[in-house]
């Protein structure tokens, strides 16, 4: 399926965000973060009514999203991505590649440029390397699931 250079890209903040965008958005993070990874967590958190969030369209399904954090919110002297999710149809088709390429542009648009932090799931260390995030702490769990600490200084 290759479906990623037709996915149309958009980034609100979450008073613009409509009840449609809002609600796809919480489902499709349920359905990978609770359903899928099999992790009882509370992922509505009181942090996005703080986030911009971006949303990948392909027609009227959603297939990627994330949370964008200027600097200070989550992390003290950082700007953070967060909740980083594509459906699971669309792995594989470069879709998140896409998706973390176009929320790092995003935060630099919105928070100009600045080191981002990011909690990463262990396993996609390889993944978040490859956009320029680097580990800076040991391994630490989070809902039962290993995560590291990263940090990618701007470029």
């Amino acid at each position: 399926m290759s479906t990623s250079n037709n996915i149309q890209w958009v980034t609100k903040s979450f008073s613009d965000l409509t009840n449609k965008e809002l609600y796809e958005l919480l489902r499709l993070r349920s359905e990978v973060f609770v359903v899928e990874q099999n992790c009882v967590y509370l992922d509505i958190d009181n942090n996005d009514q703080k986030a911009h969030h971006t949303l990948g369209w392909l027609g009227k399904e959603l297939v990627a999203t994330t949370r964008l954090f200027d600097k200070n919110i989550i992390y003290d002297g950082y700007q953070s991505i967060g909740r980083v999710v594509t459906a699971q149809k669309y792995r594989r088709t470069g879709a998140g590649k896409i998706l973390m390429n176009y929320s790092i542009q995003e935060c630099e648009r919105l928070f100009g440029k600045g080191p981002i932090k990011i909690g990463a799931q262990f396993y996609l260390k390889k993944f978040y390397t490859d956009f320029g995030f680097e580990q800076t702490g040991p391994i630490y769990l989070e809902d039962g699931i290993d995560h590291i600490p990263m940090i990618r200084v701007a470029q």
